[in-house]
């Protein structure tokens, strides 16, 4: 089963069953345990399979998350799949962490899987072990991420009284201090160049055009500019300002450049977008219409978006082309 997790939108939900069956009191109810792509499903092994019997609880899932859970939570037992589940739901608010620590736990438990070791019999040296194995295949701040996680589910589990004690509380990660940043960097001359080189007869252009020079100037996050509103880009007293919600929650306001003004107020007078505090400044379009629907931007495209133009231009950053290369090219 390894390998068959999907993403999720925001009107998916996952699907507990638990078969509702009439038994003597003092007899112990027996549960069969089987995984699907779209539900943990819970069955008495002695009665028939009827759908009828069976009462649903569905779970939503906000955000990027999954709908399935790995094989070895599984057979531990529906309360441990319904916890495992609850630690995305409820314990983390940040879609792309949520996804992160997602992807994390699914390949240790995925490993410990073809190990063939169950969920009760993983010890904290195999956990040490997997570590090790880590080091092999990723940087040092991947295995220190993939192991916070592991460590934060372990504690989730065990505050929920799904095991007795966390078998990676022990266990330390690879030492990892950062001297100098390592964030891609545009030479000033190939950041002008990006911007100049992009069509702006049409609305996507001048859209494009406005949200690369929104990281460009401002040193913005690709995150925090596909997030910003119409109400944050505004008017303070003769200069124009825009308003970043940054990471933890963290609003950050900051006067606009005579350039990046000039282009935002371009892309605004084209698009024609309508005033409310929860419309969206960055807008995807209708196929190749070059109509702007009036949803907002999904931070994928706009990466792609962004690599697609550097590579059509052959401009190679330092350290190479990623979401945040157009954050630190300062343009004058």
């Amino acid at each position: 089963m390894l390998g068959k997790r999907k993403a999720l939108g925001l009107n998916r939900v996952l699907t507990l069953r638990r078969p509702i069956v009439n038994q003597p009191p003092n007899q112990k109810h027996q549960e069969v345990i089987v995984a699907k792509s779209d539900a943990v499903v819970v069955r008495d092994p002695d009665q028939p399979k009827d759908t009828s019997k069976e009462k649903t609880v569905a779970v939503r899932v906000p955000g990027r998350s999954v709908d399935f859970v790995p094989t070895t939570i599984v057979a531990v037992g529906a309360q441990a799949a319904k916890r495992f589940f609850t630690f995305f739901t409820d314990n983390i608010r940040n879609p792309n962490t949520r996804a992160a620590y997602h992807r994390a736990v699914c390949r240790f438990f995925d490993w410990c899987e073809l190990n063939q070791l169950d969920f009760e019999k993983i010890e904290s040296y195999h956990v040490s072990a997997y570590v090790e194995v880590l080091m092999t295949e990723l940087s040092k701040p991947s295995v220190k991420q993939h192991l916070a996680a592991i460590r934060m589910l372990y504690d989730w589990l065990v505050i929920g009284q799904v095991i007795a004690i966390n078998p990676a509380a022990a266990v330390r990660g690879p030492k990892h201090s950062v001297r100098k940043g390592k964030t891609p960097v545009l030479e000033e001359e190939d950041a002008r160049m990006l911007l100049e080189s992009i069509d702006t007869s049409t609305v996507v252009g001048l859209r494009n055009r406005a949200l690369i020079a929104t990281m460009v100037y401002t040193f913005a996050r690709i995150e925090a500019v596909v997030q910003m509103n119409l109400p944050d880009y505004y008017a303070n007293g003769k200069r124009w300002w825009i308003r970043l919600h940054e990471k933890g929650g963290k609003d950050h306001e900051m006067s606009v450049h005579h350039k990046l003004e000039e282009y935002l107020d371009a892309y605004l007078e084209a698009a024609g977008l309508e005033d409310g505090k929860k419309t969206p400044l960055f807008q995807t379009t209708r196929g190749q219409s070059k109509v702007l629907t009036g949803k907002r931007l999904n931070l994928v495209d706009a990466w792609r978006m962004i690599a697609a133009k550097l590579r059509r231009l052959e401009l190679r950053p330092r350290s190479g082309i990623r979401p945040c290369v157009a954050r630190a090219s300062p343009t004058t």
